[in-house]
């Protein structure tokens, strides 16, 4: 219960971090609600988080078959972690935060546009989180975490979709009130990643040469 619990948790702080930045999903939910109402966008995220526990099953399960193959689960360990240590450094001196909102114009629209399907294909095209996944799991399994078994594939991915829709639920929520735009986590939500990036860099060393 205790690790179930573990990965529903991991699962969530993931998709915090992969969702946090400004991107074609969260973006596109705020224009939804902009210009067609918050239920529909509400709609676009169910759609959208529908298509993420599938690309979130879809990572585990490659990462299942990758993990068998020690040499290749090696290489690709080591490939994650230059990739945080690289967004470590990319968000701790090069990412700029945005210190205007982009214009968001207001698209012509069918009235019976399906905003769940909408938001099913969106999320497809998005294809970044599955080898985000694939790395991170295999890091999380090193760890003896037993991801790659049911329930607790089902729990990871739980913790990923509900970590993704309450990203998504809070851009919408905060993009309303403009006035909050200088918070202090929107000021420094770069640094905020950094952190999370550098921690996960220096665990899963220590973890390989221990």
């Amino acid at each position: 219960m205790i690790e179930f619990l573990e990965l529903v948790v991991l699962g969530f702080l993931a998709a915090v971090l992969g969702v946090s930045l400004p991107g074609l999903l969260n973006m596109t939910a705020v224009k939804i609600s902009k210009s067609e109402g918050k239920k529909s966008a509400y709609t676009y995220i169910a759609g959208a988080s529908v298509t993420i526990a599938i690309q979130t099953y879809l990572a585990l399960f490659c990462a299942r078959i990758i993990d068998s193959n020690p040499f290749v689960s090696t290489i690709l360990k080591e490939i994650g972690v230059g990739i945080f240590a690289v967004l470590t450094i990319y968000f701790f001196f090069f990412a700029k935060r945005r210190e205007k909102k982009k214009k968001i114009k207001k698209e012509d629209t069918k009235a019976n546009e399906n905003k769940f399907i909408y938001g099913m294909f969106l999320a497809a095209l998005n294809v970044f989180p599955i080898p985000f996944y694939v790395v991170l799991s295999m890091t999380l399994a090193s760890y003896d975490l037993p991801i790659f078994t049911n329930p607790y594939t089902s729990a990871f991915t739980l913790g990923v979709v509900v970590g993704s829709a309450l990203m998504f639920y809070c851009y919408v929520k905060f993009f309303k009130k403009p006035s909050r735009e200088d918070s202090f986590l929107l000021n420094n939500i770069n640094y905020c990643i950094g952190a999370v990036t550098g921690i996960v860099t220096v665990i899963t060393l220590y973890n390989m040469f221990a």
